[in-house]
């Protein structure tokens, strides 16, 4: 097997900002593994809060190309790049996430069947996606929701945390208002005290909103239990909820755990975090990082086990490289197309970025 990558940039259509930061681009490397012919697929994108920077994926890949060359076949990759594989046991969650999509990809490929029959789905996986809002003034918000509605989407992320809760309170109801028919989330990304959380949450009951993300800062599940049993709408563990042992610490004590391969390490060991939570009162939701539609196909993969899906990130670029997963309606979707279903935008023509194989 042979393993090259090429890195690009991905421009979001317009900045993207949470409480923590401001997002208006990100590196994209775009991993392809060969073999008999045939080739698989898989991204990696830098994130600066993961401690991620492209330099770091391009350095990890270099270090495990020859192990994954002396594989002989995708089948034998797909067992040693295994989370706790002993190829796959050393690579950041985000690279692992990358090459194990290469690796189905390839592997679904050389077997005639699309991704989500080798992860046991026999049916191809659609799901209403959330659409993120990030923190603008309301009325803009307003217009972006009435146009997202009027495109077919039914849930809506509202990004909050602004330094005066009343601006997020009015973002809220301006959305409400401007899209009734909407399901709303909300993600202050951490940006509460236990306080602040408690008071503000039956406010956004109020106005519709039907589940929260991490309202409280991360690393200290404690916090966020206390406000899950007084929250009057679901609250679901984001930066708290990284790992399969972050994922076990909270099963009963929220009411979900949002996914992102990006971080937990692949479809793998996003699998094994539902089966942890299977019966214990918490749920799946899968989330990403914002990626191409590349970076997005294997979680849509996984879409028919989780409860909310937001899996938007392709859908706030400026320029998506790759195709093939839908959402621009409000849902995603994958087809019968062996492997993961994704293809380059242009035909025939190279990925964009500079190749590094």
């Amino acid at each position: 097997m042979r393993l090259t990558w090429t890195t690009t940039t991905l421009h979001l259509a317009e900045p993207l900002r949470i409480s923590r930061s401001v997002t208006a681009r990100r590196d994209a490397v775009h991993v392809r593994l060969e073999h008999a012919g045939l080739d698989g697929w898989g991204e990696a994108v830098s994130s600066t809060y993961l401690g991620l920077p492209t330099e770091a994926i391009l350095r990890h890949l270099a270090t495990v190309r020859p192990a994954v060359e002396r594989l002989p076949d995708p089948g034998t990759a797909w067992a040693e790049l295994a989370p706790e594989g002993p190829v796959g046991a050393g690579l950041p969650a985000g690279v692992l996430a990358a090459v194990e999509s290469a690796v189905l990809d390839l592997a679904a490929r050389a077997a005639g069947a699309p991704a989500h029959r080798l992860l046991g789905s026999p049916r191809p996986p659609s799901a209403p996606t959330a659409r993120t809002l990030g923190i603008v003034p309301a009325a803009r918000a307003a217009a972006e929701a009435a146009r997202l509605a009027a495109a077919g989407f039914t849930v809506l992320k509202i990004k909050a945390g602004s330094p005066d809760p009343a601006d997020d309170l009015d973002r809220v109801a301006a959305v409400r208002d401007a899209a009734p028919g909407a399901r709303l989330l909300l993600d202050p990304n951490g940006a509460w005290t236990e306080e602040r959380a408690h008071a503000l949450l039956p406010r956004f009951a109020e106005l519709g909103v039907t589940a929260v993300e991490q309202p409280v800062p991360p690393g200290r599940p404690d916090t966020l239990a206390r406000v899950a049993a007084a929250s009057p709408v679901p609250v679901i563990a984001d930066e708290d909820a990284v790992t399969h042992a972050d994922a076990v610490a909270l099963a009963g004590r929220v009411h979900g755990v949002n996914v992102k391969l990006a971080k937990c390490g692949g479809v793998r060991a996003a699998l094994r975090i539902d089966a942890a939570l299977r019966g214990s009162g918490t749920e799946l939701m899968l989330g990403c990082l914002t990626a191409s539609s590349l970076g997005i196909a294997p979680a849509v993969h996984l879409a028919d086990r989780a409860r909310w899906v937001d899996l938007d990130g392709h859908l706030l670029l400026a320029d998506d490289p790759w195709t093939g997963i839908g959402g621009t309606d409000g849902t995603v979707r994958v087809t019968d197309r062996p492997g993961l279903g994704v293809r380059p935008r242009t035909p025939g023509g190279p990925i964009p970025g500079e190749d590094h194989g």
